[in-house]
C-alpha cells in the first residue's frame, strides 16, 4: 500500500540505537487509532462528560470506515470509543505493516529491544481525512518515573527521615479538607502497589479509613508490583500515599498502562473520559523530553488534555528530575512531556527547610547528577500559552523575553534530601523528585473542589493573574535556568499559598 502519508508519525530512533531485523511477522500488536472530533472548537464553560461526547464524539462514518478498514486487513477491532475518539485494533506484526504501509523493525536500544516503524504511517484514501493518529505500532518505552530515593529503602536512614505529606501542606498553608467527594486519578506505566503497604502506611499516620483505592486496567496492563522498592513500585506507591494523604476522602484511582506513547494516551483519555469515576483532578509523574516523542503522539495527548479542560479537569503533571536537560546527555536543554503542554500544570521541585515547623527556607533543587534536580526550560513544541504572554526567562546570565512554552508553572519541596515518608514494597523509604509535587497539588486542587461544590479545572489562567496565591522562589539554578523574582523556568511562579490559591480557585 502507498496511500497518504500520516503527518507526524515518523519518528526518529534513540541515540545509539540499531535495527537488528525485521519483527517477527506474528508477534501479536495493539494499536490506537485516534480520530478527529465531531466539530473543531472546544468550548470556554465547562460541560459535563456527557454532553461533552454528545458535542464532540468521534464520527459514527469514521468509526466505520475503520472497522472496514479493519476487516480488509485482517485486523481486529477491540474497542471502538466514540468518547475517547479512539478505535483499537489488534494482529499480527505483519498485518500491520501491510495495512499502514510500513516496515516494523526490532530495535535494540540500551541493553533492551523493542518494536519500531521504518517511515511514515500510510492510510488509504477512505481514513486520510478521519484519522489523526495512529499509535502503538512502536512499542519503546516513552516515559520514566519522577522520583528520587534519598536513601536505600528500608535502611536506617530511610526509616527515620522525610516529611508527613501532610506536614508540607500545613507549612504550605492548605486549607482544611479532606477531598471528600472528590476523585484523584493517577496514571501508571508500571509497577504497583501492595494493599498491606497502604494499609500499614495509612493507619501510621492516623487515617482510618484508609482511602477508598481502586484500579482501571488499560490496554492490558494491571497493578503489578515487582517487589523492587527502587523501581516502578515506589512511583506508584508515592503517587497514592502523596495524594491519600492530603485528600483522605477522595477516591483514588489508579489507571495502570503500558509504557509506550499508545498506552499512555489510551490511560489519559481513560480517566478523562471516565464515566464511572469521574475524577476531578488527574496526577501524572511520568514523562520524557520531547524529544523523544513523536509529534503526532503530542499532538494526540494535547488534544486530550484540552478535552480534559473543557470537562473541568485539572492536571498535575510533574516537571522531572534531570534539571535544565531533563536527564540527556546530547548537551542541549530540554523540557519534559507532557509537562510542557499548555493545558496541564506543570509542577516543579524546590528544597523546602524548616526551622520551629515554620518555613526558614525555599530554593531550586538543584542536587547534581545524581542526587537530581528540577526540570525546568522552554519548549521546542508548543507556543506561548496567553497567560505567559510577557514573561521573561532567565538562562546563564542572559534574561530574554519568553517565546515558546515555559516550564514549570509551580513548584513544591521534591529534593528527596528534604523528601517524604513512606512505604513500599514492606519497607520503609524517604522518596522525592518532582512526582511527589504533582500529587501534592493535586490533593490541594481535590480540597478545593469539594469546598467549591464542582471542579476548578485549568488553573493557569487564575494562577497567573493572582501571584499573592504563590510563593515566589528566587534563589538558584536547575542547570542552565536561573530562579528570579516572579516566574522562572525552575519553579514556575512559585509553591503553594494554600489558603490564597484557594481564595482565588474558588473564586
Amino acid at each position: 500500500m502507498v496511500g497518504h502519508a500520516l503527518a507526524g508519525s515518523e519518528r526518529q530512533l534513540p541515540r545509539g540505537a540499531r535495527a537488528i531485523g525485521i519483527a517477527d511477522p506474528t508477534e501479536q500488536c495493539q494499536v490506537s487509532v485516534v480520530l478527529r472530533r465531531t466539530t473543531g472548537r472546544l468550548p470556554a464553560q465547562h460541560l459535563s462528560r456527557e454532553d461533552f461526547a454528545r458535542a464532540f464524539s468521534a464520527r459514527p462514518d469514521d468509526i466505520a470506515a475503520v472497522r472496514s478498514f479493519a476487516a480488509a486487513n485482517r485486523l481486529n477491532v477491540t474497542e471502538a470509543d466514540a468518547a475517547r475518539g479512539t478505535v483499537a485494533l489488534s494482529g499480527p506484526a505483519a498485518a500491520f505493516s501491510a495495512a499502514f504501509g510500513v516496515t516494523l523493525q526490532r530495535i535494540e536500544h540500551a541493553g533492551g529491544t523493542f518494536r519500531a516503524s521504518n517511515g511514515a504511517v500510510h492510510l488509504p484514501e477512505s481514513l486520510k481525512d478521519a484519522v489523526m493518529v495512529v499509535l502503538g505500532l512502536d512499542n519503546r518505552p516513552v516515559a520514566r518515573p519522577h522520583f528520587r530515593h534519598r536513601a536505600a529503602p528500608g535502611s536506617a536512614q530511610a526509616a527515620t527521615g522525610g516529611f508527613d505529606p501532610r506536614a508540607v501542606a500545613a507549612l504550605y498553608g492548605f486549607p482544611q479538607g479532606d477531598g471528600a467527594g472528590q476523585c484523584i486519578g493517577l496514571i501508571e506505566l508500571g509497577g504497583g502497589y501492595r494493599a498491606s503497604d497502604l494499609q500499614a502506611w495509612f493507619a501510621s499516620l492516623g487515617i482510618s479509613p484508609a482511602p477508598d483505592i481502586c484500579c482501571v486496567s488499560v490496554d492490558g496492563a494491571t497493578n503489578a508490583p515487582t517487589g523492587d522498592p527502587s523501581g516502578p513500585d515506589a512511583e506508584v506507591s508515592l503517587d497514592i500515599e502523596m495524594a491519600g494523604a492530603i485528600a483522605p476522602a477522595a477516591k483514588i484511582v489508579v489507571y495502570f498502562a503500558p509504557n509506550t506513547e499508545a498506552g499512555f494516551l489510551d490511560a489519559l483519555t481513560t480517566a478523562v473520559h471516565d464515566m464511572l469515576h469521574r475524577p476531578s483532578v488527574i496526577s501524572i509523574s511520568w514523562g520524557g523530553p520531547e524529544a523523544a516523542w513523536s509529534m503526532q503522539a503530542m499532538a494526540a495527548f494535547d488534544a486530550a488534555l484540552a478535552a480534559a479542560a473543557a470537562m473541568g479537569v485539572s492536571v498535575c503533571v510533574s516537571a522531572g528530575d534531570g534539571g535544565s536537560s531533563d536527564g540527556d546527555d546530547d548537551g542541549a536543554d530540554h523540557v519534559d512531556f507532557p509537562a510542557s503542554s499548555p493545558h496541564v500544570l506543570s509542577c516543579g521541585g524546590t528544597r523546602l527547610q524548616t526551622r520551629d515547623g515554620a518555613i526558614a527556607g525555599e530554593t531550586v533543587w538543584n542536587g547534581g547528577a545524581n542526587n537530581g534536580a528540577g526540570g525546568g526550560g522552554v519548549s521546542s513544541v508548543f507556543a506561548v500559552p496567553p497567560w505567559q504572554v510577557g514573561l521573561h526567562v532567565t538562562k546563564q546570565g542572559q534574561t530574554s523575553r519568553l517565546t515558546m512554552r515555559g516550564v514549570p508553572d509551580v513548584c513544591g519541596n521534591a529534593d528527596p534530601e528534604t523528601g517524604y515518608a513512606m512505604r513500599v514494597d514492606g519497607a520503609a523509604a524517604a522518596v522525592g523528585g518532582t512526582s511527589a509535587v504533582a500529587p501534592l497539588w493535586a490533593g490541594l486542587i481535590a480540597r478545593i473542589n469539594a469546598a467549591k461544590g464542582r471542579p476548578v479545572g485549568l488553573v493557569n489562567p487564575m494562577l497567573y493573574g493572582a501571584p499573592g496565591a504563590l510563593r515566589d522562589i528566587a534563589r538558584g539554578s536547575n542547570g542552565a535556568f536561573e530562579a528570579t523574582a516572579g516566574w522562572d523556568a525552575c519553579t514556575g511562579l512559585g509553591s503553594p499559598n494554600g489558603m490564597q490559591a484557594a481564595l482565588v480557585l474558588e473564586a
